[in-house]
């Protein structure tokens, strides 16, 4: 288990890395990047996969939560806001598959011929497209929410 989580936490700071890069940050950023999204993604990895799993809303929000607090903690110490490492870490649990599953259960219905097959891809459709914004909602509220709570700290790297 622990070299699942490991090889999770490692994939997640390579995509993370890749996703700053987008965006150019300073040098010293991609690191703090790697870090928090290692940290976050594994933490959502372990409690969806713990002997009572939590599902993957919950699990999300509360990943989205600890990697809001790690880079509000960690921006003063790297002297950049804390949204530089923010955003780049939480996009490795975007919810891609949920998506492309939506917008197959959406092609479905428009291409159904029978009842039977339509219902069954619009609650494909339906799931999919449900569980999708629930997750992006979490990661919003989740990763949102330490830079209200800890507003002194997360501003001091900005002056």
């Amino acid at each position: 288990m622990l070299l699942k989580i490991l090889y999770d936490a490692l994939l997640a700071a390579i995509a993370a890395i890749g996703f700053s890069a987008i965006s150019r940050p300073p040098r010293r950023a991609y690191l703090y990047c790697a870090i928090i999204a290692a940290v976050g993604h594994s933490v959502r990895y372990m409690l969806m996969n713990m002997p009572e799993p939590v599902t993957i809303i919950p699990a999300t929000l509360i990943a989205s939560f600890l990697i809001g607090t790690l880079a509000v903690f960690l921006s003063p110490r790297a002297h950049m806001p804390a949204e530089t490492c923010l955003f780049p870490a939480l996009l490795p649990m975007i919810p891609g598959i949920y998506a492309y599953k939506a917008f197959g259960g959406l092609a479905l219905c428009l291409l159904s011929e029978s009842e039977a097959a339509f219902a069954r891809a619009q609650y494909l459709f339906s799931y999919n497209a449900l569980t999708c914004l629930c997750i992006l909602v979490c990661m919003v509220v989740g990763a949102t929410l330490p830079i209200f709570i800890f507003k002194k700290i997360s501003f001091q790297a900005t002056r």
